[in-house]
């Protein structure tokens, strides 16, 4: 969802918008198979006939959420600056705003992830192929494994993003505040510094 639709008053939604806010928000909440087509449409306050006419299936809305998610997430590392002198802190700042300001994101992507299926190894493949372009932009690998490094800076940045329920309850602060992020994300520009730059 771009942040034009994300922020605007649901009354200026069309109603494909409509469908796909409320989407995310529950299927940040339950997850995809817990959630209804009624559901979504009753959120939105749409008739639920409407979800097959804009999306064609349940199938067809996830996907179209994703995208949306997909989109955001691209929008975010592009408005890092390739010729950026850190690029690497650069990436991990955007990261962070992008998890860290929204929870409502940090649901949806832990249920898509962790649901299995094909969609989510889809969506997936799509992070990875996204890791994969940004780490190219960098201008050394250092000594390590060329294909496991998109896989290990996935893992850095969606594990605490999957594991939040479980890491919260031994940390003191919440750890999206935004000190947190910066600490984290400070720690992880440190270790893939240490493992990409030669």
């Amino acid at each position: 969802m771009n942040d034009e639709v994300a922020n605007a008053p649901v009354s200026d939604l069309t109603g494909r918008a409509r469908l796909r806010r409320a989407a995310l928000e529950l299927f940040a909440q339950r997850g995809f198979e817990a959630t209804s087509t009624r559901a979504v449409a009753a959120a939105a306050d749409l008739s639920p006939a409407l979800v097959t006419r804009h999306f064609g299936s349940k199938e067809g809305l996830r996907a179209a959420v994703d995208e949306d998610v997909l989109r955001r997430v691209g929008a975010a590392l592009e408005a890092v600056p390739s010729g950026s002198g850190d690029l690497m802190g650069s990436l991990g700042e955007a990261s962070a705003r992008l998890f860290g300001a929204d929870p409502v994101l940090r649901g949806y992507l832990r249920h898509a992830l962790t649901e299995g299926g094909d969609a989510s190894a889809r969506l997936f493949g799509r992070l990875l192929a996204g890791a994969r372009a940004e780490l190219d932009r960098l201008a050394g690998r250092g000594d390590v494994d060329q294909e496991w490094l998109p896989f290990q800076l996935l893992c850095l940045v969606l594990g605490p993003l999957l594991l939040e329920p479980v890491m919260q309850p031994n940390l003191d602060e919440p750890m999206f505040a935004p000190e947190v992020l910066a600490r984290r994300s400070a720690a992880n520009q440190r270790l893939l510094r240490r493992l990409i730059e030669p």
